[in-house]
């Protein structure tokens, strides 16, 4: 061993143990400065690899940075000591770990999803069916069977999203009424609930993807006195016994007549003032989707006698529901996934 090793040995043991005596950081920055600066100890040994000869001074060179780069680890594990230490301290001074912890947050039921339920529940009491479909449909039954031809204006108001020629993703759950009312004879009583699509532009009252939950009724002497009481009841199911409910004439192709179905508005509670209200646009209600009479056509279309048999047919969208239900004044909540929003409705 030359005289070199022999003073940067001594200089790392002598290193090593104050660092392991640094009582905090300070201490330990002086110590970096005395040992590891512009004027420390390594840099006094650095000096000398000028009077050594030119074949040593390589390895002398490579000796002193090994020795740098050991006492520099040995410094930040004194550091990450010292770290601990002082968290530990706090540790203790703050927080008693023999307490119980805080549980997990439990989830819940989504609230559109619960309003899907609720809604089911309703029509079940009363001896309605709950229906599944797919959400792709062709345009059969989207639209022509709910009498909705090629050319007509209506077709064009769904702007739908469609995935082939004929293929698309139903704009409404209706094809599930076309397919029930195909498949079985009357009487029917349906409630179908699902995920629907339309290009509408997103704002507090809309969204592209959106629910549903349709109901359907077709049997001997319906007649839109029963439609009316249904969807009253279940606006009192869902809202209590005090929301306002109305009925306003509209127009669709598949119902004769046909009604809008409003309550009163979650902002402003029904009273707009004159500075109106950005969610309802100042009228004090709020859409929550459409009804009527079977149209005669699509009885026809599904081999029904509409001579024999008359119903009646409505659409809700959920996330409408749950504005009023939750008292919520912007439909985006829902899909925002705010886990503070959801777990205050849960």
């Amino acid at each position: 061993m030359n005289e070199l090793d022999v003073r940067l040995d001594d200089v790392r043991e002598r290193f090593s143990a104050a660092a392991a005596g640094a009582r905090d950081e300070r201490e330990l920055e002086e110590l970096r400065v005395a040992y590891l600066g512009r004027s420390g100890e390594v840099t006094t040994v650095r000096r000398t690899i000028g009077t050594l000869s030119p074949e040593a001074r390589p390895a002398a060179g490579k000796a002193i940075n090994e020795a740098v780069a050991e006492m520099e680890a040995v410094l930040e594990e004194a550091r990450g000591k010292l770290e601990m230490r002082a968290f530990e301290t706090d540790l203790a001074s703050k927080i008693d770990v023999t307490y119980p912890a805080i549980g997990p947050p439990a989830g819940s039921i989504h609230p559109v999803r619960r309003i899907v339920e609720d809604s089911c529940a309703y029509f079940r009491r009363h001896g309605f069916a709950v229906v599944i479909g797919a959400e792709a449909e062709p345009d059969y039954y989207n639209f022509d069977a709910l009498n909705i031809p090629g050319d007509h204006p209506a077709r064009e108001s769904f702007d739908s999203f469609w995935l082939t020629d004929t293929m698309l993703l139903r704009p409404h759950t209706s094809p599930m009424q076309i397919r029930t009312m195909q498949a079985h004879k009357p009487p029917i009583a349906i409630v179908a609930p699902g995920k629907c699509f339309r290009r509408d532009a997103v704002d507090a009252r809309h969204l592209f993807a959106f629910h549903q939950v349709e109901g359907l009724l077709v049997a001997e002497g319906i007649h839109f006195g029963h439609l009316k009481g249904m969807l009253e009841g279940l606006c009192r199911e869902l809202f209590g016994p005090n929301q306002r409910v109305r009925f306003r004439p509209s127009y669709f192709p598949f119902t004769e007549p046909s009604a809008e179905v409003d309550t009163t508005c979650p902002r402003c509670k029904g009273t707009a003032g004159p500075e109106g209200c950005g969610m309802c646009g100042g009228s004090g209600w709020i859409e929550l989707g459409g009804s009527g009479m079977v149209h005669p056509n699509v009885l026809r279309e599904v081999g029904y006698d509409p001579d024999a048999y008359s119903g009646w047919a409505f659409g809700f969208g959920v996330e409408r529901l749950g504005l009023t239900r939750y008292d919520v004044d912007d439909i985006r909540r829902f899909v925002e996934s705010d886990s503070d929003f959801l777990q205050q409705l849960s």
